[in-house]
């Protein structure tokens, strides 16, 4: 039974009704309004003819509500951007076809022309009036598109990058497979893809690395620091070769720090690393020899001295120099020399241990570190074997040669305590070996060192000297039978400033251990030509002038040339200018020294051998040598007045002179019975004390003036009464 109500009731009934639908309608609009977006409703026709859109148009595009119903001032299609309305359309009607709602994503212009991207969901429904219509929520997602585009765009960079990358890259897990590489890594292990590399290459650490465990030291160095930079290594490729590679690498975790893979990048460094290596060898090693050069010496030094001092053993430094090398070098050509150099260095090489080292130092000088001897006794075994192998023939030319070698010993702790005093103190007793006849070895001693001081001292003097004039010359006179002078001797004199006068047994070695011998020499010619072109008269005019040449200065190519231009520009004849040599210039190369004295003598002057009867040898160059005057040494004309055995040496070497037509003088006269014992055998020219003092040119000249150019016999004293 149905209750009818007045109209009294209904009214009172419907009105709480119609207000809370009123009430809810202001909520939804509310709601609908301070969306952040658009909520619509629109026809599904070419304009997307808006019925309803919610104030958030206002926002998302800068159009009021009633400017888009109905498409009063714009439509919705003409927001639409142009590229995108054709896509958009066809998304939605399909969705509407098939009815199922639609999202999708395009690109809006707004009233001031800007382009905003946009997210639309919908569905086609039924409004009211039995007509389609499609509602739905439009958002602006602009800033999210933006991100998701620059992370779109990385990520197709970073595919660019790693898919063309020169260098490889790679990912790997912790086991050692790769998880991930790229076209450069295949290549450059020898595959034709990455995915073969990935899938052939499962096992890292046993498969790839030259050198076992490398992986090892690859994951111990990510768990100490998390990443590797330039770790190289030698790896196998496909084929079997080998490559050396530099890995750049980190670990990659997730937020939460748990390990996800390696990642990093590997070159190829097969021809850096060969490039180093080869200057890590031109900076290290002599490349004429292989052996350690000066550099790799002085950084052994070091930690030899160490272990000596931790093991309480000697070391000994051993200098050694090769004797007489620069005249074989220079005689037979560098090429020569040098195969002699690298047979004598593999010679040394194959007499030393593997804990020692054999270097070249510089030239012909070598140097040798001995480790671990524990007596001194050792160490001088060493070195006879070491002597003995240097000593061995050698071939050069075709031609068979015996070298030696001056050695000097300095050890440690005794001589030394670091490099520098080591090598200076073996250095200074290579030189008393020399001093000591060659091709020995002498230990350093502190009286060694007093001399070597002394030397260098006396070198440096000797420099200064040069560059201030003060050598100068002096003349000692030679005469014939009846005391007539009939040549000279020029002799350098030196009065150092800062040491006073030095002999010329002192300063002449110097000279030509440092090569000052030229410098000097040139100097001692050119004062010597110039002030005999000067000498006048009957006597002076004729005088033949003797000059010393040093064995030192036979190296030297163009030595005639020097010497036969400072005879032309002194203006002096050839002819009057005899050159004196030693048997020191025949040791090594006679065939050499003949060919320059020959070359002298077509230029006109005179050869002389100087300090004969002091050499082993000298006989028998007497026949080889284009010599015209012979000089008997002073030692074979002292006591020769009271020693029978000296009188007969000398008279014997006179005889064989003048039979090979030789001139004969006799240096070092210094008493009258002496010259009348020479004078008695035969003896042509005479030179001493006896007859006269070297002196300056001043002097000489007044000598030559009087007398006629004799040297009278002092008067003998008067018998007392």
């Amino acid at each position: 039974m149905e209750t009818a109500l007045t109209p009294a009731a209904r009214s009172h009934h419907s009105s709480p009704l119609l207000a809370r639908s009123m009430n809810l309608h202001k909520v939804l609009d509310t709601l609908v309004n301070n969306l952040e977006g658009m909520a619509y409703r629109c026809l599904p026709d070419v304009h997307w003819t808006m019925r309803f859109v919610s104030q958030g148009c206002y926002k998302l595009t800068g159009y009021h509500a009633l400017e888009l119903i109905d498409n009063q001032t714009v439509s919705w299609e003409r927001v639409t951007h142009p590229n995108d309305r054709i896509r958009v359309r066809g998304e939605i009607l399909a969705a509407a076809a098939a009815e199922q709602r639609f999202t999708v994503h395009y690109a809006i212009q707004t009233r001031s022309g800007a382009i905003r991207r946009v997210k639309e969901q919908g569905v086609m429904v039924i409004d009211e009036g039995e007509q389609q219509v499609l509602e739905g929520f439009i958002e602006d997602v602009t800033e999210g598109f933006v991100t998701l585009e620059a992370l779109a765009h990385a990520e197709a960079r970073y595919r660019q990058i790693f898919e063309h990358a020169r260098d490889g890259i790679f990912q790997t897990s912790q086991e050692g497979r790769y998880l991930s590489a790229n076209p450069a890594l295949a290549r450059l292990y020898g595959y034709p893809t990455a995915e073969e590399l990935i899938t052939d290459l499962s096992d890292i650490d046993r498969r790839l690395y030259v050198q076992p465990q490398r992986r090892e030291r690859f994951q111990k160095l990510m768990a100490a620091h998390g990443e590797v930079r330039n770790f190289e290594s030698e790896v196998y490729r496909r084929d079997g070769s080998t490559i050396w590679i530099s890995e750049n690498a980190h670990s990659v975790r997730d937020a939460q720090g748990g390990f996800i893979c390696f990642e990093g990048t590997v070159q190829d460094i097969t021809e850096r690393r060969s490039q180093r290596e080869q200057l890590e060898r031109q900076a290290n090693y002599d490349s004429l020899t292989g052996l350690a050069n000066r550099n790799l010496l002085r950084d052994r030094i070091g930690p030899a001295i160490a272990h000596a001092e931790r093991m309480g053993h000697f070391l000994a430094v051993v200098f050694i120099d090769l004797d007489h090398f620069k005249l074989i070098n220079d005689s037979l050509g560098h090429d020569a020399g040098d195969q002699l150099l690298v047979e004598i260095a593999q010679r040394m090489r194959n007499c030393v241990r593997a804990t020692d080292t054999v270097s070249r130092h510089s030239g012909d000088e070598f140097v040798l570190l001995l480790n671990e001897h524990f007596r001194a006794h050792s160490v001088i075994s060493h070195l006879q074997r070491v002597l003995k192998e240097i000593n061995q023939p050698v071939i050069l030319l075709g031609r068979e040669f015996q070298v030696g070698a001056s050695m000097g010993v300095a050890l440690y702790p005794q001589d030394g305590e670091d490099a520098q005093s080591l090598l200076k103190h073996a250095d200074v007793a290579m030189y008393a070996a020399k001093e000591r006849g060659r091709n020995n070895f002498q230990f350093f001693t502190p009286e060694l060192n007093k001399v070597a001081d002394e030397r260098l001292a006396l070198a440096t003097a000797m420099r200064a000297g040069l560059e201030h004039s003060e050598f100068t010359v002096a003349y000692q006179p030679k005469v014939d039978q009846h005391r007539r002078i009939v040549g000279v001797e020029a002799l350098a004199r030196w009065h150092s400033v800062q040491i006073g006068t030095v002999g010329p047994d002192r300063f002449i070695p110097i000279a030509e251990d440092t090569g000052l011998i030229g410098e000097l020499t040139e100097r001692i010619l050119r004062q010597a030509f110039a002030d005999a072109a000067l000498w006048h008269g009957p006597q002076g005019a004729h005088l033949v002038i003797a000059v010393n040449l040093s064995a030192r200065l036979f190296l030297a190519d163009d030595l005639v040339l020097r010497v036969a231009a400072l005879v032309r520009d002194s203006g002096l004849p050839p002819e009057r200018v005899e050159l004196e040599i030693t048997e020191g210039v025949f040791l090594d190369d006679s065939a050499r020294a003949i060919s320059v004295l020959n070359a002298f003598k077509a230029q006109g002057f005179r050869v002389a051998m100087d300090d004969f009867g002091t050499g082993y040898s000298s006989l028998s160059y007497l026949r080889h040598l284009p010599l015209d005057t012979v000089k008997i040494d002073r030692s074979l004309v002292t006591d020769i007045e009271s020693d029978d055995d000296v009188a007969m040496i000398a008279r014997a070497m006179v005889g064989l002179c003048q039979n090979l037509r030789k001139t004969v003088v006799a240096e070092g006269v210094e008493n009258q019975a002496q010259f009348d014992l020479l004078r008695s055998q035969g003896c042509d020219e005479f030179q001493g004390y006896l007859l006269a003092k070297p002196m300056d040119n001043a002097a000489f000249c007044q000598l030559l003036a009087q007398d006629g150019g004799f040297i009278r016999a002092p008067a003998a004293p008067k018998p007392s009464r």
